[in-house]
């Protein structure tokens, strides 16, 4: 939960304190605290409260962006286990990987034994419903074989787009392209 608190002194010498906080299966605690140098009272209450579409949109879009910045630009392992669904469907696998959450672990470790500094920019992302589309740019130096290419030291770049269904804090869907022509371009394997 993330707390905002308000606070007042009243005329008559007494601390008001409001805290609200949000939890992420939408439930709003509101605690209020009354005091006066002799006693504090609390009180608390909680409601069910369903987040703000605004709201919604973010926390799905915070979902992806913690995949992209921490899962696949920093080798957090430990967090794609907590943010993948165990039923994980890619409807977009990619060569020599399989189409669910054992295929994502796959694709991601060879980026990075590929691409050792590998690291993601995000330009935009949007919501649709329960799906996140995330437009980026992923950079790296390329040491470690890719697409059967041997290490040519060479620093790349190449756009994907990336749409990702997220549904109870988990993603459980994936389609994507990935620009891999200019992989091969910029890896001297195609005319550019």
């Amino acid at each position: 939960m993330t707390p905002t608190r308000t606070e007042q002194w009243g005329r008559s010498g007494r601390f008001r304190s409001r805290i609200v906080m949000l939890a992420s299966d939408g439930k709003i605690m509101f605690v209020s605290i009354d005091s006066t140098e002799r006693h504090a009272v609390t009180r608390q209450e909680t409601t069910d409260a369903t987040p703000s579409p605004r709201n919604q949109a973010e926390a799905l879009k915070a979902v992806v962006r913690r995949n992209t910045e921490q899962v696949q630009g920093q080798g957090d392992f430990a967090l794609f286990e907590e943010l993948f669904d165990d039923d994980f469907v890619d409807h977009t696998p990619q060569p020599g990987t399989t189409p669910d959450k054992a295929g994502v672990r796959v694709l991601y470790n060879r980026l990075r034994e590929a691409f050792p500094d590998f690291r993601p920019e995000i330009h935009w992302q949007t919501v649709d419903g329960d799906i996140v589309t995330t437009f980026k740019t992923y950079h790296g130096t390329h040491r470690g074989d890719f697409l059967g290419i041997a290490p040519s030291g060479k620093i790349i770049q190449f756009e994907t787009v990336d749409a990702m269904r997220v549904r109870d804090g988990k993603i459980t869907d994936h389609w994507g392209v990935a620009n891999l022509y200019s992989v091969l371009q910029q890896l001297g394997q195609l005319p550019s």
